[in-house]
């Protein structure tokens, strides 16, 4: 299923706007696979380009350097994660409710068959659950801070803290938990998958992950009884 969803970049990101032409949104697109199927440090813009037989030359007019094409993925997702919280928060009242829903949003694998016009939401899933630190754990951080790189992110956090503070006005760190909340939805998931030792669950298991981010939120959070 094809999803009609157009997602503002920060032009920061690139050099040539990928959304802008079919060779650009190849590169994202076939970029974010060979990410995943080679891993990070043995992705380069030579093999990508071998893969949608372009030149590397070609994929430096839009990005860079490979670490801006990762920026710029994972920052699609969490954009594309936002809008699935407003979409599925619509019609919801009662914080509680809502906490629980972001929590489902953030641990529940998409499913494969749905991606946007260029992007599939499954291989996004499973980069920003292998990669994503990588996307801010570098010398950098300041000036992309600074250039706004990870606006998404943080307005995902302050939408889930300020959510986490309507369920509970006196409670001192709603940013603490909700940064919280977001790395453990995917760190979790991968020590689950490949260092289970970490975790309390033998397989990969978005139910018992599920349980365990509900028990640690709304234990935090629980209102003092009367």
């Amino acid at each position: 299923m094809l999803l009609d969803i157009r997602i503002k970049m920060n032009d920061k990101l690139f050099l040539r706007n990928p959304e802008d032409s079919v060779l650009g949104k190849r590169i994202v697109s076939q970029g974010l696979v060979l990410i995943n199927k080679l891993g990070f440090e043995d992705f380069t813009f030579k093999k990508l380009a071998a893969e949608i037989e372009t030149t590397e030359a070609s994929i430096y007019r839009y990005f860079e350097n490979k670490h801006r094409l990762l920026v710029y993925l994972i920052t699609w997702y969490w954009s594309f994660l936002e809008y699935k919280v407003l979409f599925s928060l619509n019609n919801i009242h009662d914080p509680e409710v809502k906490l629980k829903t972001i929590i489902g949003l953030l641990v529940i694998v998409p499913e494969r068959a749905k991606s946007t016009e260029f992007i599939s939401e499954f291989e996004a899933y499973e980069l920003v659950k292998w990669e994503s630190s990588k996307a801010y754990l570098t010398r950098n951080i300041t000036k992309d801070n600074k250039d706004r790189l990870f606006k998404p992110y943080k307005d995902l956090c302050h939408r889930i803290a300020e959510i986490i503070k309507e369920y509970n006005p006196n409670y001192k760190y709603p940013y603490f938990l909700a940064s919280t909340i977001l790395e453990m939805s995917h760190a979790q998931k991968f020590f689950m998958e490949n260092l289970p030792a970490l975790t309390d669950s033998t397989v990969p298991n978005d139910n018992k992950l599920i349980s365990f981010l509900e028990h640690l939120l709304f234990s935090s959070i629980q209102k003092p009884t009367k």
